[in-house]
């Protein structure tokens, strides 16, 4: 079984065709123990503050939290959010080998041996968990929903044959996935670099806090009258991305002259926005038109010679400045980065003609990674689309009469 596929799919359609012709599709639950392990027994939840430091991934709903001493499980699993999922239309689904720490917002299942375990993680990136969710604001997939999913056994009455296929289907994606793993590691490089400028020995430089080097606030805390015909965009944490303040159908406008009374109207040319609300630390400019800032906007306007724009734009990003969000955020189920560790936070001032050498370099880099038209976020995107594209097509299989097997 060796199609001549292209990168771009071509080919796929009529080997398909072939693969999955006159085989028969049942449907079983995930609950069926002839097909799955659940494996959720061995989860054991550990506040940060009590982890043992290990190269062991601890993982939570969403990815990766942290790397720990010891683990829960060994082998290969998929892990499907119990709870917290970052969207419930696209739910988290996540992969694991090898040792791993998992905690209690995530399912731990497996295939047993009729079921391919990395065919059971491409199918249930396409399911809609939707309708098995309960509760309100922080949606739950209970164990006992979570058994009733169904996923397709191609060719149940002969095991051989049916894992054939699905080791095929496998196959077929992991090419697709490990070209944007390709890209992926390519930005991952940057980040490294980019943190590498901007890492300086003990007395090097002098550090002084944000508080001291510019006025920091956030935006309107309370929900707007939105206006279609409205003058600014309403802007929250999640139209940051990519260092753009980006725009979507959902994004509402708004139209009311206390918003510049009240100093939270920005024309952006001299202001780094940061996340502080729900997801944080992303961190974006915007030069175009007026926006106004929700609360989940911090805003930063520099008021000293000491600090270049862009020099703090990209120090808010670097894995020093990360760990210092991650251990000052507070809340329970919505995390929330306060303006006063903000205003707390320590960066090195290197003198200003060194900060614009290394913001030169740096936009160079940005120019590669960061750019919404070209570049590898760019080519990542495509490459994404494409994998979901074939995914879909080949995980597509016709229901027929739901029986156990």
């Amino acid at each position: 079984m060796e199609p001549q596929i292209t990168t771009d799919g071509h080919g796929l359609n009529s080997f398909m065709e072939k693969l999955l012709d006159g085989v028969e599709v049942k449907w079983i639950a995930l609950g069926n123990d002839n097909f799955v392990e659940v494996a959720n027994s061995g989860r054991k939840p550990v506040k940060a503050s009590l982890r043992v430091a290990g190269e062991t991934p601890y993982y939570g709903a969403n990815n990766i939290q942290d790397y720990v001493d010891g683990h829960t499980h060994d082998g290969e699993y998929v892990l499907i959010a119990e709870d917290g999922s970052a969207s419930l239309e696209n739910y988290s689904i996540q992969y694991a080998t090898g040792k791993f720490w998992a905690n209690n917002h995530v399912h731990v299942v497996r295939g047993k041996s009729r079921l391919n375990t990395r065919f059971l993680f491409h199918y249930l990136s396409i399911v809609s968990f939707i309708p098995f969710l309960s509760g309100g604001g922080r949606a739950k997939l209970t164990k006992g929903k979570m058994v009733e999913v169904k996923i397709p056994i191609p060719c149940p009455e002969n095991p051989k044959k049916s894992l054939e296929i699905q080791t095929e289907i496998v196959r077929i994606l992991d090419k697709f996935t490990e070209l944007t793993a390709e890209l992926t590691a390519r930005k991952k490089q940057y980040n490294y670099y980019r943190d590498q400028f901007l890492s300086f020995e003990e007395g090097e430089v002098e550090w002084k806090t944000l508080g001291e080097l510019c006025v920091i606030g956030d935006g309107l805390h309370g929900t707007p009258a939105y206006d279609d015909n409205g003058d600014y965009y309403f802007i929250n944490g999640n139209n940051l991305e990519n260092g753009k303040i980006v725009f979507t159908e959902k994004t509402k406008k708004v139209n009311d002259s206390m918003f510049e009374k009240h100093g939270i109207v920005f024309t952006a040319k001299n202001t780094v926005f940061l996340s502080i609300n729900g997801t944080i630390g992303n961190v974006s400019f915007y030069e175009n038109e007026k926006i106004v800032l929700g609360k989940s906007v911090a805003f930063f306007k520099i008021e000293s010679s000491s600090l270049q724009l862009r020099y703090l734009f990209y120090f808010l990003q670097t894995d020093f400045a990360k760990r210092y969000f991650e251990s000052n955020k507070t809340g329970s189920t919505i995390k929330n980065l306060g303006l006063k560790a903000l205003r707390a936070f320590e960066i090195p001032i290197p003198l200003i003609a060194e900060q614009a050498r290394i913001v030169a370099i740096l936009d160079k880099f940005d120019a590669l990674t960061t750019s919404l038209t070209e570049g590898l976020p760019r080519e990542i995107e495509l490459r994404q689309k494409q994998y979901e594209y074939y995914r879909d097509l080949l995980l597509s299989f016709p229901r027929p009469e739901e029986i156990d097997v």
